[in-house]
Formats: structure tokens, sequence, C-alpha cells
């Protein structure tokens, strides 16, 4: 199972960044793919992307609205908001597990040997909260100029991710960029920082301190079509879910979790008694696996 997501994270992240001449025109696609919106956090000005960043996309749907009402245009990107709404109810937040590239990302700094591996502060994880609430939504749209026009803050002052895939390969690209560099750019160069060290000795500390998206799709994780539920008669109460789980979390004790990721570890690497099943409504689509020869369920 953990092979096959792999899979499916490196086939997401070359689908979502496939324009591959970039090299040559050394600018951005903009071709008819890129009115697509990628299902995870992946950067608009990266020169490989054929998508646009749903986060993105919401801020600058948001930091034109006054300017918009001034004028008289009154529109509303229902395209944006129903695709990311559709995602977050039929699958929750198993984006984040299954396609999103600075996840992936994420995931292979941490096998990098460092030591002791540590957990974030669980203090730390309602900081997403504020960036999706903030940054997200708010400050563009209230915090405007005199034009009535906002700002992307997100993507402008936070994201490590347009940083790595967008800032820093086009000063390679266009290297008369460097002379425009300024605050903006070495704050954010900071924050990439931060996360990529981090990534080292903490599984995806992005993802669980600071994207906006993935706070967004986890507020559906109870509601979602498809999820990950518990069939507690199999439970042990072991424990063995929170050990293979990258986001820290024991599945039995917070079934629907805001955090889970739904990458499926706990139920294949971690629960040896088929607790935790696959369900899509109110089908189930792995309860009926079969429990490993001379195991059986017994409470602790």
């Amino acid at each position: 199972m953990e092979t096959m997501r792999k899979i499916v994270q490196f086939i997401a992240t070359l689908l979502s960044n496939g324009y591959y001449l970039f090299p040559q025109t050394k600018n951005i696609y903009t071709g008819p793919l890129k009115v697509l919106c990628s299902p995870g956090l992946n950067c608009y000005s990266c020169p490989a992307s054929t998508t646009y960043c749903p986060i993105g996309a919401i801020q600058q749907l948001l930091l034109g609205v006054r300017f918009s009402l001034d004028t008289g245009a009154y529109l509303f990107s229902s395209y944006v908001v129903g695709t990311i709404g559709l995602i977050a109810t039929t699958t929750g937040r198993i984006t984040c597990g299954w396609l999103c590239p600075f996840g992936l990302i994420q995931e292979l700094l941490h096998k990098i040997p460092c030591g002791t591996k540590r957990e974030v502060y669980k203090g730390l994880r309602y900081i997403k909260y504020f960036m999706l609430v903030g940054f997200v939504f708010l400050f563009p749209l209230l915090l405007t100029n005199d034009w009535g026009m906002g700002k992307p803050w997100f993507c402008k002052f936070v994201c490590p991710a347009g940083t790595l895939e967008a800032g820093l390969p086009m000063l390679l690209l266009q290297p008369d960029l460097r002379a425009t560099l300024g605050y903006l750019f070495y704050n954010k160069l900071f924050w990439m920082m931060v996360f990529i060290v981090w990534s080292v000795f903490t599984s995806r500390p992005f993802c669980k301190t600071t994207c906006p998206l993935g706070a967004f799709y986890g507020l559906f994780n109870k509601f979602s079509l498809i999820k990950l539920n518990l069939i507690e008669s199999r439970c042990t109460d072991c424990g063995k879910c929170a050990q293979v789980c990258p986001m820290g979390i024991q599945f039995n004790e917070s079934v629907g979790s805001s955090e889970c990721i739904m990458c499926m570890r706990c139920m294949r690497e971690g629960c040896e008694f088929g607790a935790i099943h696959l369900t899509m409504g109110n089908l189930s689509l792995t309860a009926n696996q079969r429990l490993p020869r001379n195991l059986k369920a017994t409470k602790i």
C-alpha cells in the first residue's frame, strides 16, 4: 500500500507539473490546461506547473472583491469554490496524503537519517486554521489599498511551496530577476528553509502546523463520502496505528480527526486485527479483509 501511495504521489506531481519545455521558454506555462484546479498545494508560478493552486485562486478571488463591487462588476468564481468543495466533501483530506507535491517532498526529506525524530507541539497545529481564516480569507478581502485591491497574503508572505517550486526556479531561468530581490523574497526563503530542515526531524511539519488547504480539507474528514472508520469490536487499543501514522494520530481515539491525511498506513501497516476500514458512504470497502492467522482481537 505504501509503495502504491508513493507511485500515486509521484504521478500526481508529474501531472500537476507536466510542462517540460520551460527550460527553453524560460517562463511560466499559460496554456489551456492552466484553467484546471490542482487538488493539492502546487504553485501557479512554477514554470513546470500546468494547473493552478486552489489557495492562490481563492486569494485572487477575494483580493479583488472590493474593487469589483466599487466598479459594479459582481463576479463570483463558483468554479474554484465548487472544485475544492467537491474534493473536500468527497474525499476529505485524502488529497494531502496521496496527491500533494509538497507533502511528498516533506516525506522524502523525513527519510534522511538524523538521529531522534520528534513530534510537533500540539498547540502549533492550530496555526493552520489562522492561516486559512486570516491569511487566505480575511486579509485579502479586508486589508486593501486605495483602489480597493488586497494582497495574496499567504502566497506572498508565507508559502514555502511557492518559493521552492516557483521563486527559486524562476531566478535560475531569468537571472535578471535577481536585481528585484528584497525583503519579501528573503522572508519567504527563510520560511522555506525552516520547513525543509524541520521536515528532516519531524514528519510533515508544514501539513501539521501551517497548510491552509489541509486545514480546509480536514474540516470534512468526519463527513466526507470516502473516509476511514473503526470497527470497535476488533480494536485492542494497542497503539500501533499511532506508531506508523505520519501525522501522529492514534486512530481509535480520534476517528475522523481533521489531522488525518488518509494515507492508510494505520490500516495496512499498523492494525493487525482489521479494526480500521475504508468506507464510501454506508459501504465498507475493506471491512471483510481476512485477519492474519492465529490472531484474535481481544481488548487490552
